[in-house]
């Protein structure tokens, strides 16, 4: 699945800044050491914007370009910023045949973002999955932890009335 680099401006404190410069200077002559410290600023910041990369390249003279890589390569980094609620529409097989495909549309529609991106006000968040495997319920979306199956489009604005 294709990363999204977040339209938003990058929002980072000095204190942020100062977590992470700890951890790479923790990490910074240990092999193998981009992982765990691409984790922990993901921690930190809750996504590896540029300025973020830029950072982590710096501080353990690796090539930008190995660690946008790795953020691109594994599923667990992202590159936009997550809302305070974030929904995940799942696209596997069985949801989409009985039309998660729509509820993304519809909710993207709602919330003006496409899939993988942030309402500027930070609350809501947009992403498609392969499978949660909850086929029986299809289709399903999540928010944060709260599973909604048999959705249909007509039930989406409803939803996410829940979080307003």
């Amino acid at each position: 699945m294709r990363k999204i680099i977040s339209s938003l401006p990058f929002k980072g404190t000095e204190e942020q800044k100062q977590k992470l410069q700890a951890v790479i200077e923790e990490h910074k002559d240990m092999a193998g050491a981009l992982m765990p410290v691409l984790q922990e600023a993901q921690e930190i910041y809750g996504y590896l914007p540029y300025e973020v990369q830029l950072m982590v390249a710096e501080g353990l003279n690796v090539p930008l370009e190995e660690v946008y890589g790795v953020v691109t390569f594994y599923s667990q980094f992202s590159l936009s910023p997550k809302g305070k609620y974030h929904i995940s529409v799942c696209l596997g097989t069985a949801c989409y045949v009985k039309g998660s495909g729509d509820i993304l549309n519809k909710l993207s529609e709602i919330l003006g973002i496409k899939s993988e991106e942030c309402t500027p006000d930070g609350k809501f968040s947009l992403t498609a999955c392969r499978c949660i495997g909850a086929c029986g319920l299809a289709p399903v979306i999540t928010i944060n932890d709260d599973v909604y199956g048999r959705l249909t489009v007509d039930q989406v604005k409803d939803v996410l009335a829940k979080y307003e």
